[in-house]
């Protein structure tokens, strides 16, 4: 056998792209959407909200974290090309300062425009009628001024805490301090009001924004003083925390106190008014210790992210067309979920397959006399979740409950405290996980006892049991009953709530369990992938057809790329479908001449990793992502397809389908760029997950929406509930 090629020459900082800045170059492609005429007008303005929320969460983080590494004499950044740090904060600069100059633009140019044609419109306050003040000042007086606070600077009032990302307006008067300079205050714009304030007596859908009307009252505020100037500011802080596990006692407490201290939040981002003086900018500089290179001068409303409410507007011709998921077609039979799994493995697509299936599955068995135990990851629930209320329910029925809950989860810490409290209330087992790791594997385990045996059924997914994002993210499930695949569920959730930390496995193999076929990181995941691309390049020399096509949200793992690399080069072809951070090069010669790499953004956000390794043909799901994060800082899992039909359709159902998109999908260039694939002549244009729509109608079933199925299921008599689907359902007329 020819010996492998040394995946070390294909380990060299120069044939990566940097992290940060790959990041940077996806949310341009969100952008992208948001500026494209061919996308309805509604749909502009989601994406246009869409690409402010991410930028400010890569403010909060990554950006954070370049920053702190900076101050603490760190040069060069985490990230596989070894960038140095100044450069990458340079680049960041320049790349989002120009993205967000065509932000502005295309808002004030070209949405805005279009929506007044349709008397959609935010009103001047300028524009506002006599009558109409009259009105706002009512509204104003009995149901703002109320919660409003004015914060002035003084001798007796220091210079607020500035809340993260927060809207304020600051005032200058014409009054001046002690040291000859003029007096400045400041009024938080309540984020609990709506941004919009709707002119009720005109027709349409005409708008005054909530700061105007708070501008044009603030004398209600500030009583005697003489308001000079006033300007809309909002400041990005720091979310980038770390939790040193020597210093970690209750995991619960740190994370409440972490999430509650201020202290460390550095102001990492400031967007002012573009006509803010620069007196006042310059004491904004050295009050909040800001990074000169990311103060924004925004002409413009800031907190383009609340534009989000715009989209509710009643036009449904600006929108992407209505659809109803569709159930799987095997839950056609009125017959019990862990019935229809019995009879084998079943794959559900979402969201064009309704996460309904997900929500019955575990009310049942919150319900189920026969059923004895569940156990399930718990990284990102929804405020109203039909999932928590179901284990809340079976733990008062008395059932074993176990709840491994992520408290660590980005910017749903919160929530998950609040909730990891109440299932504790309930009689939950609650598991924190671990201080260092974060446990980000989707599995559930039901254990029910049929006759003399005790039966284990598993619900395992590349997406959190959050039935709101599950109608917006694409995501797929696997319900199985496979004894292996049992075996090891429960061996994993004893290794989460047992006395060894996850990481000592790793340090120590002899006491690793044996897994039978699931596939975990931080202990081994790293190490089977590499293992899985030199299966495939041995059987490629072998015998031809080497193929590596995966579908994934980023890849940046530098020992994965390097592997990737390595088949290019031994001539496996490389087809991946990435969403978003990509720091593999293609076309690289004698490198990565081989692979290819497109990026899907439409109107769900593509969220599912799959894996398959064509002429081994072995084919895996999971939680992970190529990623370095994911393959040493949190807890994962791979799940192996062996079901002939289940990877038939995974791999030239959903691979193949997204990988033909040329109406949404990006073609990566070998520098770096993405290039819209458009239909070649003659050929029909083919947007994957319309494609996928169409599929989940012709061989799925009509249902109710699940949030109107679980509105039923909690209201009806029945003890022993049959499952909402089939005959029952499909019956109902529904909205397509």
């Amino acid at each position: 056998m020819e010996k492998l090629i040394e995946t070390s020459e294909y380990n060299r900082s120069e044939l990566f792209l940097n992290r940060e800045l790959s990041w940077v170059d996806f949310n341009a492609r969100v952008l992208e959407e948001a500026l494209s005429s061919s996308v309805p007008t509604l749909e502009q303005v989601k994406f246009l909200s869409i690409f402010s929320s991410n930028q400010d969460e890569f403010f909060m983080v990554r950006v954070a974290g370049l920053l702190k590494m900076h101050r603490e004499g760190l040069s060069i950044c985490e990230s596989p090309d070894e960038l140095e740090i100044q450069k990458a904060l340079n680049l960041i600069q320049s790349k989002t300062a120009t993205l967000i100059e065509k932000q502005y633009k295309h808002l004030t140019q070209e949405i805005l425009p279009t929506l007044a044609k349709l008397n959609v419109r935010l009103v001047p306050w300028e524009e506002v009628l006599e009558d109409e003040r009259k009105a706002l000042t009512t509204y104003f007086m009995d149901n703002i001024l109320p919660i409003l606070t004015p914060l002035a600077v003084d001798e007796s009032h220091p210079f607020p805490f500035l809340n993260n990302l927060s809207l304020y307006l600051v005032l200058t008067f014409r009054e001046m301090d002690t040291l000859g300079k003029h007096r400045i205050g400041f009024v938080r714009v309540p984020a609990v009001l709506s941004r919009f304030v709707k002119l009720e007596s005109r027709s349409g859908h005409q708008f005054l924004l909530l700061e105007e009307l708070i501008i044009h009252h603030l004398d209600k505020l500030f009583l005697g003083a003489h308001v000079d100037t006033v300007h809309p500011i909002r400041v990005t802080r720091s979310l980038d925390y770390s939790l040193l596990e020597n210093k970690v006692v209750d995991l619960l407490k740190t994370m409440e106190k972490e999430i509650l201290d201020t202290r460390n939040q550095q102001a990492v981002r400031l967007e002012v008014d573009e006509s803010l003086p620069l007196e006042v900018l310059d004491l904004f500089r050295s009050k909040l210790k800001i990074n000169g290179l990311f103060i924004y001068r925004l002409n413009g409303p800031l907190a383009l992210d609340q534009f989000m409410a715009l989209y509710s507007l009643p036009f449904p011709e600006l929108k992407d067309g209505h659809f109803n998921p569709r159930l799987p077609a095997r839950m056609s039979a009125d017959e019990s979920i862990f019935n229809i799994i019995t009879k084998g493995d079943m794959l559900v697509h979402h969201p064009y397959e309704s996460f309904y299936a997900v929500t019955e599955f575990i009310q049942a068995a919150a319900e189920d006399p026969n059923v004895l135990a569940i156990k399930q990851t718990l990284y990102r629930s929804a405020g109203d979740s039909p999932v928590i209320e179901s284990l809340i329910r079976a733990a008062e029925e008395g059932k074993q409950v176990t709840a491994v809950i992520e408290l660590k989860a980005r910017f749903d810490e919160k929530n998950n405290i609040v909730w990891a409290k109440r299932l504790e209330a309930a009689g939950v087992h609650v598991v924190y996980g671990f201080v260092g790791l974060k446990t980000h594997a989707k599995m559930a385990l039901v254990v029910r006892k049929e006759g003399a045996k005790m039966e284990r059924y598993m619900h395992l997914s590349t997406g959190n049991y959050n039935a709101k994002t599950a109608k917006l993210y694409t995501d797929v499930s696997l319900f199985t009953k496979d004894k292996k695949i049992g075996e090891d569920v429960s061996t994993i959730f004893n290794m989460l709530t047992g006395f060894n930390h996850i990481t000592e496995y790793k340090n120590n193999p002899a006491i690793l369990p044996k897994l039978n076929k699931l596939l975990i990181a931080p202990v081994q995941l790293r190490e089977k992938i590499v293992s899985l691309i030199s299966d495939e390049i041995i059987a490629h020399k072998q015998k031809g057809g080497g193929l590596i096509f995966a579908k994934m949200n980023a890849l940046a793992d530098r020992a994965i790329i390097a592997e990737l690399y390595r088949a290019s080069a031994a001539g496996v072809k490389v087809n991946l479908i990435v969403r978003g951070i990509n720091c593999l090069k293609v076309g690289i010669p004698g490198v990565s001449e081989n692979i290819r790499v497109i990026s899907v953004i439409d109107r769900f956000l593509e969220h599912s990793r799959l894996y398959y390794f064509g002429a081994t043909d072995r084919a895996f799901i999971g939680s992970a992502d190529l990623m370095t994060r994911n393959m040493d800082m949190r807890i994962e899992l791979w799940f192996p397809v062996e079901d002939k039909s289940i990877k038939d359709r995974m791999v030239n159902e959903i691979l193949t389908t997204s990988w033909s998109d040329n109406v949404k999908a990006r073609e990566m260039q070998p520098d770096g760029n993405y290039i819209l694939r458009t239909p070649e002549p003659d050929s029909p244009a083919i947007r994957s997950q319309a494609l996928f729509i169409k599929i989940a109608r012709s061989g799925g079933i009509k249902s109710l929406p699940y949030e109107t199925a679980l509105r039923y299921n909690r209201t009806r008599k029945e003890k022993q509930r049959p499952v909402l689907i089939g005959e029952k359902v499909s019956k109902k007329k529904t909205k397509e």
